[in-house]
């Protein structure tokens, strides 16, 4: 008897010793605030789902920094400095041209329709071009319709952005600036606050969220909102690829599982939300907003059409159709938009 105790306890033993073994702990990052949305919910949310999916084999675990600059994200989770992160692709766009497809003027309405529209369309028509080479592509989403935040007056017309100085991501936002006769600044979220709280620049294109995010409340003045927005931006969500191989097949599916349309997903209905407490937080704060007219409308539409176009360029150059997939990912829109 005693003989059986000491050996089931042995097993016991070798058992946990095994599981403690199996278990893979991932590390990831965010160069937004600790506060922000994707910080403090979408990573830590798609890290849950994960766990449950792997049954606790794969957990993710949140490093106190991140480990380079925006702009430097994808090389830091390539070359390993971190395992899971994200990146607009307007930080990079020689490198990320084709998901500035869902950065277009005028998209969808919420963040949701345009994230879950985005990852259909990466998946089936973009993916070939394997722009995220080097890493383990994840899911794409985007943020909720990017509108204009003004320190000093009310923006109502094209006339109204002459020589006026916005801070941009870079990407479509900086092209719509441009277009619309304003002098963008290309520079990281992050650096918003200073940039307008100094007069270095006049105005932000951002979604209504970064308001909190950024406290941007304090500095802005006047909003001007587009439907659909002046732009969006477009996220790559990734893994780094070797750890990635590195996992069972079982664990890779539960991963799988969890991530494409379920990340995008989740991603822009935490969007949302932010977007909707940033907009409380611009009328607490008495911004003055203005809803764009149906002239100003049909003004930025023309003046950014040479943005479509150079898309379509961009993507023929890679051997993709881009009239035929701006008007399936359009189409898109509003499928998602109807619920579908």
């Amino acid at each position: 008897m005693k003989i059986k105790l000491i050996a089931g306890v042995s097993l016991a033993l070798f058992l946990q010793s095994g599981a403690s073994v199996a278990q893979t702990t991932l590390t990831m990052s965010s160069w937004v605030p600790p506060s922000h949305a994707l910080t403090k919910e979408f990573l830590p949310g798609w890290a849950a789902m994960v766990e449950k999916a792997t049954q606790g084999r794969v957990k993710l675990t949140m490093l106190p920094k991140h480990p380079s600059a925006p702009q430097g994200t994808f090389d830091a989770v390539r070359d390993g400095l971190v395992d899971v992160s994200f990146v607009t692709a307007s930080y990079t766009p020689a490198r990320h041209p084709l998901p500035l497809l869902a950065e277009l003027p005028g998209a969808g309405a919420t963040a949701e329709i345009n994230s879950v529209a985005f990852n259909r369309i990466h998946w089936k028509h973009l993916q070939a071009a394997n722009e995220y080479k080097g890493v383990k592509l994840l899911a794409v989403f985007t943020h909720g319709p990017g509108q204009m935040f003004i320190v000093k007056k009310q923006v109502a017309s094209v006339a109204d952005l002459a020589g006026m100085k916005v801070r941009s991501g870079g990407g479509i936002s900086e092209g719509a600036a441009k277009a619309l006769g304003a002098s963008p600044l290309v520079k990281p979220a992050p650096e918003s606050y200073e940039l307008l709280s100094s007069g270095v620049a006049d105005a932000t294109f951002f979604p209504s969220e970064s308001i909190r995010s950024f406290n941007l409340d304090k500095v802005v003045k006047h909003a001007t909102f587009f439907p659909g927005g002046f732009y969006s931006s477009a996220f790559g969500f990734f893994m780094n690829e070797d750890k990635w191989k590195k996992l069972s097949k079982q664990d890779q599916e539960a991963i799988n599982s969890v991530s494409g349309e379920v990340a995008a997903r989740l991603a822009g209905q935490i969007w949302d939300r932010a977007d909707k407490a940033g907009l409380e937080a611009l009328k607490a704060a008495g911004v003055n907003i203005t809803e764009a007219s149906p002239a100003f409308i049909a003004d930025v539409r023309k003046r950014t059409e040479p943005l479509v176009q150079d898309w379509i360029k961009a993507a023929k150059a890679k051997g993709i159709d881009g009239d035929k997939v701006l008007t399936e990912f359009r189409a898109e829109l509003k499928r998602v938009g109807d619920g579908k």
